[in-house]
């Protein structure tokens, strides 16, 4: 039995991981190492050497960046099934973000090493990273296109849909997101204040419930409506 077997589970529920070979599958499964991360501690630094493909299976991991000022631009909550950490595959370059583990977390992670060998070994393999990588980049130019274009409040419900719906990645959508509107406020560059009073506005049509540190989704149908407004 390897490490990531107990998390098949978990990780058939990934749609990257569900498309793949079967031979890919096991491949990865073979390979990966389980890390265990305690609250707030961090996996690697932006300009760090690649140290392999991650995936989380039990908590989250804050990809951020800290800019000359001290502040910290928070992208993205990566949270179970998804895969990162692929970009240095392609490349060689350094880590071009942080990564921290927002509670207790649990990762797969295939060293660098193993998975060069394997790709070495099997290059076909190469089109199903390329995939994954692909797959953000798409959800990285919609990003983009929101904050140019979007007025706040459905940029705001755009992002609780895609986070609730894995950013594509998860076959099912979780109805309550563990996630502090101070995270949401800098995912989407608005203030605490502003962020705050959509959030009330939706709770108060029935489609959102707020709790300390939660966001329940109520009426996901009103809540692609208000997307989309």
């Amino acid at each position: 039995m390897t490490d990531a077997n107990p998390y098949l589970l978990r990780l058939v529920e990934g749609r990257w991981f569900q498309a793949l070979p079967d031979s890919l599958r096991q491949a990865l499964c073979g390979a990966a190492v389980v890390r265990r991360l305690p609250a707030g501690q961090r996996l690697f630094a932006r300009g760090d050497a690649p140290c392999g493909l991650y995936c989380v299976v039990e908590g989250a991991m804050r990809i951020s960046v800290v800019g000359e000022n001290g502040k910290e631009a928070l992208l993205a909550l990566v949270e179970p099934p998804n895969w990162f950490g692929e970009i240095c595959l392609f490349d060689g370059q350094p880590r071009t973000h942080d990564a921290f583990a927002e509670g207790a977390t649990t990762l797969l992670q295939v060293p660098q090493v193993p998975l060069q060998a394997m790709l070495t070994q099997h290059p076909e393999y190469w089109r199903d990273f390329a995939l994954l990588m692909s797959h953000k980049l798409r959800i990285t130019f919609a990003v983009l296109e929101e904050l140019s274009l979007l007025p706040a409040a459905p940029r705001l419900a755009r992002r609780l849909l895609m986070i609730a719906e894995g950013y594509g990645e998860s076959s099912t959508c979780k109805r309550e997101l563990h996630l502090p509107q101070e995270q949401l406020a800098a995912m989407l560059s608005l203030s605490r204040q502003t962020t705050n009073q959509i959030l009330k506005d939706l709770e108060a049509q029935g489609i959102l419930r707020l709790s300390y540190g939660g966001i329940e989704i109520l009426d996901r149908d009103r809540l692609r409506d208000a997307a989309h407004a």
